[in-house]
């Protein structure tokens, strides 16, 4: 059978009429008057954001601790650096080079600091490297709790290019990864509705899945990072309105210590699909390998769901990444939605030296804090502190000293990145790309959509900060030189 494309004759439900209705999904709970489904109009109803949380947080971050220099690059941490630089380093007024170095360093902007701090790394090069580290150091203490969000961003790269430099990561880059303060699900919240970074997501996602199953009546989703699920009660409310329709969702484990919290989420999924009356059935699989998916008793359409490496995500490893396209790859399902951060592209990040990958990430952060200080003004610089402590910050850390620098370590690195190898991407509809356009629309600032080569891309200004993309396995051949799915 010849492999056909997937075409749509009937226009299917869509999103817009709710984004003009209603305020932005819900973080904390699944309720049958949720703004999904809404009563009220979009203008007269106020961004949703909890002014009272904001006033209790505003104490513990007036003072900013949490890239206080004391607190993240401790007394210890900057002596060992210190040491560093006198191990590596030639004895005091011994060499030129090292006057013509301090000198430089005094005049240079941050961002040539981070740069130069950056070359260092890549040419392994510690001396310098701790020397420039060091002297950021110094330049973000003074300043990194001012008005000007360059200078948190440039600690948290400080910080990142401290861990390349260090022998030990220290104990607050350690528990980066899985720690979440009570904060979290409130950063969250605030990011919702005061950007279109997750929204852009999640609609883009849902209509893609929607359009590609409207014919169908048992839909399978297999989500390769789920979360507190807040993406599926929209899409659970359209599936719930349609003659015999059902859902499962089967959610991956890539850590077994987070199975309870999915757990949860299934509880909370479930007690929502009770309440719009939708057949609906949740479970779960811990990922290991490629094989684990064989595992999976596959529903009638099957779609796969693949966000990584968004801001309010937890940081997947490449090599999880890569377990999971090639695993999903032998289910073969109907479709892959795959929404990644733009910085994280796979046909740019596997060419990327670390001075390619830092620069890149320099501007990308960059513009992604400038998009969201558009929405956060006034009264609201206090939900983007609280956003960079909870996101930005952690993301920029663990990009920086995740990626490989020396030449062993980058063979090793790409031998292992994810490709799409088995898929090929195929158009978005035309009505994806009207309602993510009218999506933004609803958000002040740069922000704009980009459509081109399938895909929809959310940018600011000139720089595309999320894109998403719809694709399908390639057709087989047969034995007899044909072609099918």
């Amino acid at each position: 059978m010849e492999y056909q494309e997937l075409h749509y004759d009937i226009e299917p439900k869509n999103y817009i009429d709710e984004l003009l209705e209603c305020s932005l999904e819900s973080t904390f709970s699944f309720v049958i008057d949720h703004p999904i489904s809404p009563n009220t109009n979009q203008e007269e109803t106020p961004i949703d954001v909890d002014i009272e949380r904001l006033l209790q947080l505003e104490t513990e971050l007036m003072e900013f601790d949490f890239i206080n220099p004391d607190a993240t690059m401790n007394t210890e941490m900057s002596q060992e650096i210190h040491e560093d630089v006198e191990e590596f380093s030639p004895e005091e007024g011994s060499s030129p080079v090292k006057e013509i170095q301090d000198e430089l360093m005094e005049d240079s902007s941050l961002a040539d600091l981070l740069l130069t701090a950056a070359e260092a790394v890549e040419s392994e090069n510690w001396s310098l490297a701790s020397t420039v580290v060091t002297r950021l150091h110094n330049l973000l203490h003074d300043h990194v709790n001012g008005d000007k969000p360059f200078n948190r961003l440039a600690l948290f790269f400080t910080q990142g290019l401290h861990c390349k430099t260090s022998s030990s990561a220290p104990d607050f880059v350690q528990d980066s990864a899985n720690k979440h303060s009570d904060n979290t699900m409130s950063a969250f919240q605030m990011l919702q509705e005061l950007s279109p970074y997750i929204k852009f997501a999640h609609f883009t996602a849902n209509q893609a899945i929607l359009e590609a199953t409207q014919h169908d009546e048992e839909v399978h989703i297999i989500d390769f990072d789920i979360m507190e699920g807040i993406q599926w009660p929209p899409l659970m409310v359209d599936l719930a309105a349609r003659k015999n329709a059902s859902l499962r969702i089967t959610a991956i484990v890539c850590d077994e210590r987070s199975s309870g919290v999915i757990g949860q989420t299934g509880r909370r999924l479930e007690e929502f699909a009770d309440s719009i009356d939708l057949p609906f059935v949740f479970d779960q699989m811990e990922m290991v390998k490629e094989d684990d998916f064989e595992r999976i008793a596959v529903g009638p359409t099957l779609i796969a769901n693949c966000m990584i490496h968004l801001l309010h995500m937890p940081h997947k490893g490449s090599s999880q990444v890569k377990t999971f396209l090639n695993g999903i790859s032998k289910l073969r399902p109907k479709i892959l939605v795959l929404v990644e951060e733009e910085l994280f592209n796979f046909s740019k990040m596997a060419s990327m030296s670390f001075v390619d990958f830092f620069c890149e990430a320099l501007h990308h952060y960059t513009a992604l804090s400038e998009s969201l200080m558009s929405g956060f003004c006034g009264g609201y610089k206090l939900a983007l502190r609280i956003i960079e402590k909870e996101f930005l910050g952690k993301r920029i850390l663990d990009s920086v000293r995740q990626f490989p620098c020396g030449g062993k370590e980058r063979n090793m690195w790409r031998d292992g990145y994810p490709t799409l190898k088995g898929f090929r991407p195929i158009p978005v509809s035309s009505y994806s790309i009207s309602q993510a356009k009218f999506l933004v629309s609803l958000f002040s600032g740069g922000y704009w959509v980009q459509h081109e080569h399938c895909r929809l891309a959310l940018c600011w200004k000139s720089r595309p900060l999320t894109s998403a993309s719809i694709w399908v396995p390639t057709p087989r051949k047969t034995a007899s030189g044909s072609t099918s799915l």
